[in-house]
């Protein structure tokens, strides 16, 4: 496997939704797998963590026998329940390909970019809380700049950007896998 796969794109690029999906898409196939669990992780009580469960509020309407969602709008995924989620997560689904999608700060110039890796993210490292690590792919979505008071920077951050990174996040992981299960499908065929 690629330790070093990583992308970064802006989520105002003309081709940002093609770009994420072809993103996804390459991380993907580094997996070999038959069910993706998708942990779309943050509040919708604070407009810049909710990039996560809107994410997954999206990413419910496409639920299948291949696509399982935690972390909506109505059931978030938070600081205080995550461990409870991540059990629960290794008990129903231990062999799930798990993409961990979170909001994060950073620096100005990158504020509305989405990254697309392989590996962990570690929620709430911005706002010094130590959770644990979640996902072999992760997506994150820059909502705004860090550096200094963290809380009042993602309470002030705007819903339009959060929400349109939101689209094109969702859009792109269904996108992903379904051009994963063609490819895979045509390869099986041949």
């Amino acid at each position: 496997m690629n330790q070093t796969i990583s992308y970064s794109i802006l989520h105002t690029d003309p081709c940002a939704k093609t770009d994420v999906t072809h993103s996804v898409a390459s991380v993907l196939s580094e997996f070999t797998y038959h069910k993706v669990v998708c942990v779309c992780i943050g509040t919708d009580r604070s407009t810049g963590d909710s990039l996560g469960p809107l994410v997954g509020t999206f990413l419910s309407q496409h639920e299948s026998d291949h696509l399982t969602v935690l972390g909506t709008l109505e059931e978030p995924v938070h600081a205080l329940n995550l461990p409870e989620k991540l059990d629960q997560l290794q008990r129903l689904y231990p062999d799930a390909l798990v993409i961990a999608i979170d909001a994060c700060l950073g620096k100005l110039k990158s504020v509305g970019s989405i990254q697309v890796g392989l590996g962990p993210i570690k929620p709430g490292a911005g706002v010094n809380k130590q959770l644990p690590e979640v996902g072999q792919i992760h997506v994150t979505g820059i909502v705004n700049v860090a550096g200094f008071m963290e809380y009042m920077v993602l309470q002030n951050t705007r819903l339009s950007t959060v929400m349109r990174m939101a689209q094109i996040i969702s859009e792109s992981i269904v996108n992903a896998i379904q051009m994963q299960s063609i490819e895979d499908t045509w390869q099986n065929e041949v």
